[in-house]
């Protein structure tokens, strides 16, 4: 994970962790992750990301209830927010690939979840992903 984008993405899982924990606003959180800065990753996605996820918030949770057995509301924050990320991604970044969104996301969640959590990560928003853009499914990024 070294791209600029890639970087965004593992930043957005730390500020989004951190609002599980702490609260607070969207534009605060970026306001504060861009102020200690982002070394290399593409702060505009950066932003795009928590922002758009913390406006979408519920509605993802609507999505992700029904496809975790424990429902989003009990999802460990690093799960949480790595899935909020995959299937904002899916819905509104057309322009990142399905592996793409899949691939980053399997890493983050080897990186910062638990052992077994890129298993979840992979299932959850592989089916997800399937209503969104079967098109793609099955093609290589």
């Amino acid at each position: 994970m070294s791209g600029s984008r890639s970087q965004a993405r593992h930043k957005a899982v730390q500020a989004l962790y951190q609002y599980q924990l702490a609260g607070g606003s969207g534009s605060g959180i970026c306001q504060q992750f861009l102020a200690e800065g982002l070394g290399r990753a593409d702060e505009a996605y950066f932003e795009t990301l928590v922002r758009g996820v913390l406006r979408d918030r519920e509605m993802l949770d609507t999505q992700l209830d029904p496809a975790v057995s424990r429902g989003a509301a009990q999802l460990d924050p690093v799960e949480h927010a790595i899935l909020w990320i995959g299937l904002y991604e899916l819905q509104h970044e057309l322009s990142v690939p399905y592996r793409v969104v899949l691939d980053e996301a399997i890493e983050l969640a080897k990186r910062f979840g638990a052992p077994e959590s890129h298993r979840l990560v992979n299932a959850v928003l592989d089916a997800l992903g399937a209503q969104w853009r079967e098109h793609e499914r099955g093609r290589r990024a």
